[in-house]
């Protein structure tokens, strides 16, 4: 097998440029750097004026951030993608049957394939919602499926993402940054467009809402405000679906119906893409001193008359813990074996497996069961002996909030550094749409690319950026 690390522009060391990255390999040799910084400055510039920015949870000055772009793409060809979205439709199918059986029949833990443990434990295991079925039947509308890739042929499932999803926005400023800046270099590539992601997700959202009489579906984007990280993300797709964005504040709940205040009087709701986790939905149901959901939202759902998007309790479904049993999960429920693979997984709340990584931890990832972000986690070839230590203690206090995984040589995309293309690691987020009319997939995702030398870690909050994704040929 060939050492080294895999570069998606020039393959393994000495092998020479891939065939999908042969416009941009063209491209990067006539272009000269001042012209690149040019660019990248002008991008940076045009980021800020149309304010698409991101605050971090915990900064003391609570700042604004840009997430940085790169605008070296990352080429996917139309083979690997084809590959790609196979794989993705059926894990995401795999995760609806998965959710649809959790909160109903739990025909997988009575097989011993998921530990009962591992469910009736789980923070996320909503309750509250056990034996309703959302409205037809979709439990993920919207997922985000991190990918990582450490050969050609070699793609793995980092984590699922099923519960609020984000960057999807970044996605598709990216591609218009790139057709504004190089418009010549896309139209030669012939690159599949995602232009289209607002009207396959609005046709997504009304394809589930509840059946009504007269008129079409009222779709609302729900928001905990101005103070979330993501609230550009969620004010971007609102305008681009075309329909309100909207606080808790803005809806009430009246005989077990959503309405939304508006200047002509109530309007009825029928959808509702929330961006807040379930515990701030409903102060009724969940977390009584929460003021950004809307008291009685639970009830109306559960009476069938507004749709959730996503349903509530998918947060189990992107537990790390329970990822660590996906391949069992998409046997079980499709009789395949997975056409995309797990990255080896130890479950730390195992005896054996605890002590492995005990023994371990200096080359392995830790993270928490329900962490994101890059928050909360070890990476052990980059961490200090007092980290590995400190970190060994909370394993040994707290082993089932853990899981744990081999450090991979995650795969590099050339990347614009100062006056020069250097390689940086990546990861992919493609993002997944179900609704009742079936599961569509964008052409490509978000990458996320380390942008410190060496840096495994890709995370914006944590200064990763972001580069557009090139599904050609």
């Amino acid at each position: 097998m060939p050492t080294g690390t895999f570069d998606e522009m020039n393959g393994w060391p000495g092998s020479g440029t891939r065939p999908a990255y042969g416009e941009v390999r063209r491209w990067l040799d006539e272009t000269s750097p001042a012209i690149l910084q040019t660019r990248q400055a002008q991008a940076e510039l045009l980021f800020r004026r149309t304010g698409i920015t991101f605050s971090v949870y915990g900064d003391a000055e609570g700042a604004e951030r840009l997430i940085p772009f790169d605008l070296v793409p990352r080429v996917l060809s139309s083979a690997e993608w084809s590959r790609l979205e196979r794989g993705l439709v059926q894990r995401v199918q795999a995760l609806n049957a998965l959710l649809a059986d959790l909160y109903g029949a739990q025909d997988i833990v009575r097989a011993g394939i998921v530990p009962q443990e591992l469910v009736a434990l789980n923070p996320q295991y909503q309750l509250a919602v056990a034996g309703h079925t959302p409205s037809k039947g979709v439990f993920v509308h919207i997922a985000g499926i991190d990918l990582v890739r450490t050969g050609p042929d070699d793609f793995y499932v980092l984590e699922d993402n099923a519960r609020t999803p984000s960057g999807v926005s970044y996605m598709l400023e990216n591609r218009e940054m790139m057709l504004r800046l190089f418009p010549e270099l896309v139209a030669r590539s012939q690159v599949a467009p995602v232009e289209t992601y607002p009207d396959l997700l609005l046709e997504t959202l009304h394809s589930v809402a509840p059946e009504r009489r007269n008129g079409d579906p009222c779709v609302v984007v729900l928001t905990p405000g101005p103070h979330n990280s993501a609230f550009y993300e969620h004010s971007f797709l609102a305008d681009k679906m075309g329909v309100e964005l909207v606080q808790g504040a803005d809806l009430f709940v009246r005989d077990e119906v959503v309405y939304m205040r508006t200047t002509e009087g109530p309007r009825r709701v029928d959808v509702i893409y929330r961006r807040l986790d379930d515990a701030y939905l409903d102060p009724l149901a969940f977390r009584p001193e929460s003021t950004l959901g809307v008291p009685g939202l639970l009830s109306a759902y559960l009476a069938g008359n507004v749709a959730l998007a996503n349903a509530v309790g998918t947060g189990i479904a992107d537990d790390k813990a329970m990822y660590s049993y996906m391949p069992e999960i998409i046997r079980f429920y499709s009789g395949e074996d997975a056409m995309l693979s797990n990255v080896p997984t130890w479950r730390c709340r195992e005896a054996e497996h605890l002590s492995y990584v005990l023994d371990h931890l200096p080359e392995l990832v830790v993270k928490e069961v329900d962490g994101s972000g890059g928050y909360g986690m070890l990476v052990g070839p980059h961490a200090s002996k007092a980290q590995i230590s400190d970190f060994a203690a909370k394993l040994r206090a707290a082993p089932e909030k853990f899981i744990a995984q081999p450090t991979l040589d995650l795969s590099t995309c050339p990347t614009l550094d100062g006056d020069k293309v250097a390689p940086r690691h990546v990861d992919l987020r493609p993002f997944v749409l179900t609704g009742a009319d079936g599961v569509k997939v964008a052409p490509g995702g978000l990458t996320r690319v380390a942008l410190t030398p060496g840096s495994l870690v890709v995370n914006s909050s944590q200064g990763g950026g972001t580069k557009d994704t090139w599904v050609t040929g």
